[in-house]
């Protein structure tokens, strides 16, 4: 009689071990042996099929980074590329008292392009993304794959075979970077400030998809005023409004289509706005030049005090944006990012502002429409036309930075099932979420209908803008330390410089937090209680499976039950746990009394990093079945369950049988309650804010895209 397969009590016995040395987890190939039908984990199978690895970037062609490059400026670059429409009314709210004062605050842009999305993200943040995706939870779960910080174990050897996990060992760690490690994996309340903070963050990001659309519509649209003057405010907003419906609807067709018809709008506004501000500095003052001068920023600061402090508020909408530089990361690759800010949007936009300040040194009473006054007469249509055009491209790289976080998210356990689309075959990080787009539509209608003007809603995005970007700084300043191993001055140097400024900038922020700046926080509140109730459960009813998954002896018990009916076919249990089979199957052939001749459980672990590309990726599926004795059932690692079989029949025919019987596929459906003795704020949560959730979005059975006569619940219910 053959044994039954043993597993160590962390179930890696038999599909990989550990290499001591380098800690880096391996899986053996499987070897054929006579008479054994060979085949593979079908995650294994999947994972091969992924474009790329770890390193897919450096194997792109110059070819296709150009390509790239070129939709990065419709879909990345449009929103700081428009900051130009409104950064100095902004700034000048009161107008200008003194036109020295053009000179600092031009200073002050300059600088600010310089130090925050050229040196800290094109040259730094950019380097620390996941796999190729970028933003806050790719920071989260880079951090995870080296440290035990993830509230739901992902450090398992079928992760590091499947994806592309590289364990280091703390043995070969310098010293600091193990002394982070061990703080963080043994300090419950790091793990959770490291959640909060990542959601928070990611939070901040969505709702700006919500208020870039917003300020940039109304701040373009607004310009027709110069030769409509009859139209009021709330005619102006209905006009947005009906133009930003428009921007929604056409995401359904995919960042690749986007970015490619938006491309050209984005790379002659450019042309514009450079042109016209090489044509403000040659007529009106060369002598702006200098503000490429830094002294002219303490001048600034030393003739207006507060009053300066507060203007840094309408400074910083300069890099209204930055975030999306690193959120939309996965749709294109590090260089493509690189290349399309440094080539075409810092200069251009660099040369629009040096226009508008040497035009406002001589028209200092035009600052509340600096920018229309400021274009030449023959060209204001052409602009006028291209700077909405613009403006509405302006929103698809906070739009298209949402539908990434909301797939990493929904990976990592942190959101509820919404439907993923992968709208390209060629890049794998090109998603689109329906359910997100109608609501970030919804949203942007309602508050440019609330609001008509772009005054508080710029009050807004400060905050929300700044605020993503100190977080960036902390989490990447974490990852210098833990993961690069960088030297203590460059740790040191990292926070100091680029988090300094941001804070001084985040503080005028929330200076006008009642004038608006509340509303960034409200979203980024709704949103934290939405992903932390989803993860707060997702986690539990996790280790509430892992606690009570089926043992090997009942397993053992089942398949040789000669009384138990079968049915023919196979039958497709759907978990995911990664080891060992949840407690829905005894729930299943108990209430059933009959089961399939052969199981398979298939792990619907997600992984994140690029390997999220294969989350909706189907249903294929490679039998791994070993038969030492035709005469005797065996149960396997990967949780198959085969019947007794017939000597003569072969192992492949018998695989073959069970196909052609069909197949039926289970999926529980698990009601999770919080347990009897739970206090009052665990029920709340459990059993009514997460069960209100996951009865209204999107349910299991649509994931899995499985034909209704195919697809068998069963239904449990878990005490957590």
């Amino acid at each position: 009689m053959a044994e039954p397969l043993k597993t160590s009590s962390n179930g890696a016995a038999e599909r990989g071990a550990e290499n001591p040395a380098s800690g880096t987890a391996k899986a053996p190939s499987p070897s054929p042996s006579p008479g054994r039908l060979q085949g593979f984990d079908s995650l294994h199978m999947e994972a091969e099929r992924i474009p790329g690895g770890p390193s897919h970037a450096a194997k792109v062609g110059w070819a296709t980074t150009l390509h790239l490059a070129f939709q990065s400026l419709g879909v990345v670059y449009g929103d700081m590329g428009t900051s130009p429409l409104y950064v100095f009314s902004s700034t000048f709210t009161g107008g200008i008292k003194d036109t020295n004062d053009l000179f600092g605050v031009t200073s002050l842009i300059i600088y600010t392009l310089a130090l925050l999305p050229l040196m800290k993200y094109c040259f730094i943040v950019l380097r620390a993304n996941d796999n190729g995706d970028g933003g806050t939870f790719a920071l989260y779960s880079l951090i995870s794959r080296y440290a035990r910080i993830s509230l739901i174990p992902n450090q398992q050897v079928e992760d590091a075979t499947v994806t592309h996990y590289k364990l280091e060992s703390p043995l070969n760690s310098v010293k600091r970077a193990h002394w982070i490690k061990e703080k963080m994996e043994n300090s419950p309340k790091l793990k959770i400030i490291l959640f909060l903070v990542t959601i928070l963050a990611t939070s901040m990001v969505i709702g700006d998809g919500v208020l870039t659309p917003c300020i940039s519509v109304l701040s373009a649209v607004g310009g027709i005023k110069q030769s409509a003057n009859s139209l009021t405010q709330g005619q102006i907003a209905g006009i947005a409004i009906g133009t930003l419906i428009a921007l929604f609807l056409v995401q359904r067709l995919g960042t690749d289509k986007v970015g490619y018809t938006f491309g050209p709008v984005i790379l002659t506004w450019f042309i514009l706005i450079a042109g016209i501000g090489i044509y403000n500095v040659i007529k009106h003052d060369t002598g702006i030049l200098k503000a490429f001068n830094p002294k002219y920023i303490i001048h600034y600061f030393q003739r207006n005090g507060k009053e300066g402090w507060i203007s840094l508020g309408g400074v910083v909408l300069c890099i209204t944006g930055t975030e999306a530089m690193f959120a939309d990361l996965g749709h294109f690759n590090v260089r493509a990012i690189q290349i399309g800010f440094s080539v075409v949007l810092l200069p251009s936009v660099l040369l629009a502002y040096m226009g508008q300040a040497a035009y406002l040194r001589i028209y200092p009473e035009h600052v509340a429409d600096t920018f229309y006054k400021s274009i030449p007469g023959p060209l204001y249509w052409p602009t006028f036309v291209v700077a909405v055009a613009a403006a509405i491209i302006a929103s698809q790289a906070m739009i298209s930075g949402a539908f990434a976080i909301i797939a990493q998210s929904q990976i990592l356990g942190c959101f509820p099932r919404v439907r993923v689309t992968h709208t390209s075959n060629k890049f794998h990080g090109q998603v689109y979420i329906p359910e997100i787009n109608y609501a970030l539509m919804i949203l942007c209608v309602a508050v440019t209908a609330i609001f008509q003007t772009t005054d508080k809603i710029g009050n807004a995005y400060g905050i929300a803008v700044v605020f993503v970007m100190f977080i960036t700084t902390l989490l990447v300043t974490l990852v210098m330390a833990m993961i690069w191993k960088t030297s203590l001055l460059w740790i040191a140097l990292f926070p100091i410089i680029f988090g300094g400024a941001e804070l001084m900038y985040l503080s005028s922020a929330f200076y006008k937090f009642k004038e608006g700046g509340y509303l960034p926080l409200g979203f980024a509140a709704i949103l934290m209680l939405i992903m932390g109730t989803w993860h707060y459960v997702h986690v539990h009813r996790y280790k509430y499976e892992l606690k009570n998954k089926v043992s090997n002896n009942y397993v053992v018990e089942l398949a040789t039950k000669r009384n138990l009916p079968r049915l023919p076919g196979i039958g497709v249990l759907y978990s995911e746990l990664v080891q060992g089979i949840p407690p829905i199957l005894p729930h299943l052939v108990e209430k059933q009394f009959i089961h399939q001749e052969s199981f398979y459980n298939k792990s619907t672990h997600s992984l994140a990093g690029e390997d999220a590309a294969i989350e909706e990726s189907g249903d294929a599926m490679e039998p791994y079945v070993e038969v030492q004795d035709a005469r005797l059932p065996k149960r396997f690692s990967d949780g198959i369950i085969a019947s007794p079989l017939n000597v003569c029949m072969d192992e492949t025919e018998f695989i073959q049988r069970g196909m052609d019987d069909g197949v039926v596929h289970l999926l529980g459906e698990t009601n999770v309650v919080a347990e009897q003795n739970a206090g009052l704020v665990k029920k709340i949560i459990v059993d009514y804010a997460y069960n209100f959730m996951r009865k209204n979005f999107r349910q299991p059975e649509k994931i899995t895209c499985v034909p209704h006569n195919r697809l068998l619940r069963v239904g449990m219910t878990y005490e957590i």
